[in-house]
């Protein structure tokens, strides 16, 4: 079953990448969407009429079909994109009232006790194949809930690369100096294509599909226009493209070689040549693709209203009784791209916080039993929903200390 989510996270995705610019940089939408998704799972009719009208409008969906999509994705893991989740409370707040928030939330998202930075920063690690090693954010005392996601990739290219000389990247690339070599599709196994396109007029197109586990795969999708075509607009054509992608099917819009001029263009070289075919017309068109490996590092502030997390923090808050007076919001993305395959991961974090108490002053006693003291031990007998058996409050054995005895070295 396929997901009905592109037109949702194509529409985060430019939102998203709005706020790091031309800058470069790698983000993970899907990530920060998702965590608004299970949020969504949280909302009941006692969330506010506004926070859910804001996070609906951040998710591009309803709140019940956003929620489905997060139990879906997350409740049957990808073989090749490990995914996870969690919503964490501090200790006595948010597992003390009503408990109906958990019922909607994926199977898979772990619920609990918030854990300390060091637990944090092992979560992320875990989650990321330890492409990232912190986490996002930094706990503090005020932090009382901490919602999370992690994805991660690392796939090997069904057919890797080959090798060129950095300069089949063009006389106009200004990378072509810099670098000494670049990456050339193979002949076989890779998917190219010139595409004319409304948004970016024409743009390359170059796919190239990982290694399969068990029928599932990932395809890397790499689109270029012309370099004076906005980054927002090259990479709302790719989110179009990438819709038809995963069916290796050829993009709409694709051109003919033989509609277009021979010599060089900004994006492209076509030259021409005699050779034997099995072209059913006797014009055969061929494609290859030269690329620069890279890779990237990018922290990103999710806390600009456009974003939802707004919401999020109101709509957990209500739907765990917690205290949320304000909140913070970031993710932290790497990937690398290169000969042999392509890896990737991101962590997204909210925090809730609440106000610190007041600075006062602090007195504290040091309680001396030097002398002869009494002890009594007194049993406990909680048996849920607030009663209590009959053992509860007896006093059990009960002492008179008057000899002291020397601190055992075991």
């Amino acid at each position: 079953m396929r997901t009905d989510l592109h037109g949702p996270l194509s529409a985060y995705a430019a939102r998203l990448h709005a706020t790091a610019g031309d800058r470069h940089h790698v983000a993970s939408p899907l990530g920060a969407w998702l965590l608004l998704a299970v949020a969504a799972t949280t909302a009941d009719q006692a969330t506010a009429e506004g926070a859910a009208a804001e996070l609906a409008q951040a998710l591009g969906t309803d709140l019940p079909s956003a929620a489905e999509v997060a139990r879906t994705l997350l409740d049957a893991p990808h073989p090749l994109v490990g995914s996870a989740t969690a919503l964490w409370h501090r200790p006595g707040q948010g597992d003390g009232g009503p408990a109906a928030w958990r019922a909607g939330l994926p199977s898979t998202t772990e619920v609990g006790v918030l854990p300390d930075q060091a637990g944090l920063d092992a979560w992320a690690r875990e989650h990321t194949l330890g492409l990232i090693e912190t986490f996002p954010l930094r706990v503090g005392p005020d932090v009382v809930l901490a919602l999370a996601s992690a994805l991660a990739t690392r796939v090997s290219w069904a057919t890797p690369f080959d090798v060129a000389d950095a300069r089949a990247l063009g006389a106009g690339s200004p990378w072509a100096g810099r670098l000494r070599q670049a990456l050339r599709s193979p002949s076989q196994g890779h998917r190219c294509a010139i595409v004319s396109t409304a948004q970016a007029g024409d743009v390359i197109v170059h796919a190239a599909p990982a290694q399969t586990t068990d029928g599932a795969g990932l395809v890397v999708l790499s689109v270029a226009a012309a370099p004076q075509v906005p980054p927002a607009e090259v990479l709302a054509v790719a989110y179009d493209l990438s819709a038809g992608a995963a069916d290796g099917a050829q993009p709409a819009g694709s051109r003919s070689l033989f509609d277009l001029p021979l010599g060089e263009a900004p994006l492209w070289t076509l030259t021409e040549e005699r050779v034997r075919t099995r072209a059913r017309d006797g014009r055969e068109e061929r494609h290859s693709a030269v690329l620069p490996c890279w890779s990237a590092r990018s922290d990103h502030d999710l806390t600009a209203p456009a974003l939802g997390f707004p919401a999020v923090a109101a709509t957990l808050a209500t739907a765990m009784a917690l205290p949320v007076e304000r909140f913070e919001a970031r993710q932290t993305a790497v990937a690398r791209f290169d000969r042999y395959g392509f890896e990737a991961a991101a962590v997204t974090a909210m925090f809730g916080l609440t106000s610190l108490p007041p600075e006062g002053v602090a007195r504290t006693a040091e309680l001396r039993f030097g002398h002869p003291y009494a002890v009594v031990a007194v049993a406990t007998d909680a048996r849920g929903g607030g009663a209590t058996g009959p053992w509860h409050g007896v006093p059990v054995f009960s002492a008179w200390v008057a000899e002291p005895e020397e601190v055992s070295e075991a």
